[in-house]
């Protein structure tokens, strides 16, 4: 998942356009997305939609409402009714959420967990050990609920965002970067991406199609990059050596090989 696209759950005739993006996830969006009065209609509208014609990408998931919220039930029966891949649970707090969600969907469903709270941050290392197959941090929701502010650098949420990707990692799920806002901002959007790979992320949420590609660029090892990686190795191979002017050891030939593995997979 190097791209988790979201659609709003009350547009979906935008779902037949998601398939040029090439997304490598769609997500259709019941929560954030969608307004309190018109949660039950973009349910049916969403599901009926996505009965009709599924979105040409690698995987369809529906983010349901959090639970405890008076939506979240009959979500979630849509969803585990509909023909789609999984869900998406957003503001992840308690093991016992993720258990009553795996419990209520189809065997093998993919279930992505939102790391979007003080508390989902403070408790990510338990939380995603209880093995949803993805964890996503949404910065948005964390510094709304924490009451800082969101600046474009991203420094107040450093912390956060590198606890759940550590914590990701521990738990041996894929981790997923924040969103960008600025959806037209082509070189934010950029940069935010770069900063999120470097800090261990596999993939990043995307809001408008034109980050996709983006997003598959960033995640994505570069030609010199998988270039770099089999320099490594083959220096290895001669014992600690040196590659581009930087001393060859064995941690240098660990990141090689995760950046050969992650070449394979796109």
């Amino acid at each position: 998942m190097r791209s988790l696209m979201f659609v709003p759950g009350g547009r979906p005739e935008l779902l037949p356009k998601v398939g040029r993006a090439r997304p490598d996830a769609v997500v259709v969006d019941l929560e954030d997305a969608v307004a309190p009065d018109a949660k039950d209609a973009a349910r049916e509208a969403a599901v009926g939609a996505l009965t009709a014609q599924r979105p040409d990408a690698g995987a369809v998931l529906l983010r349901i409402n959090p639970p405890g919220t008076v939506w979240h039930a009959a979500d979630l029966a849509a969803a585990a009714a509909a023909s789609i891949d999984g869900v998406v649970l957003p503001k992840y707090e308690h093991a016992a959420q993720l258990a009553a969600v795996r419990a209520a969907l189809p065997e093998g469903a993919l279930v992505v967990a939102g790391i979007e709270t003080a508390l989902g941050v403070a408790d990510a290392r338990p939380l995603l050990a209880e093995g949803p197959d993805a964890g996503y941090f949404g910065a948005e929701d964390y510094i709304a609920d924490i009451g800082g502010r969101r600046t474009p650098a991203s420094t107040e949420v450093l912390f956060a965002r590198s606890a759940v990707c550590l914590a990701a990692h521990l738990a041996g799920v894929v981790a997923l970067d924040q969103a960008v806002v600025a959806v037209h901002d082509v070189e934010a959007f950029r940069v935010d991406a770069s900063q999120g790979r470097d800090l261990g992320y596999r993939g990043k949420i995307c809001l408008h199609p034109g980050q996709v590609a983006i997003a598959h660029e960033v995640f994505t090892p570069s030609a010199a990059e998988i270039e770099h990686a089999q320099a490594v190795l083959r220096a290895a191979e001669r014992g600690v050596g040196v590659v581009d002017g930087q001393m060859v050891d064995a941690v240098h030939v660990t990141m090689a090989k995760r950046v050969l593995a992650a070449g394979e997979r796109g």
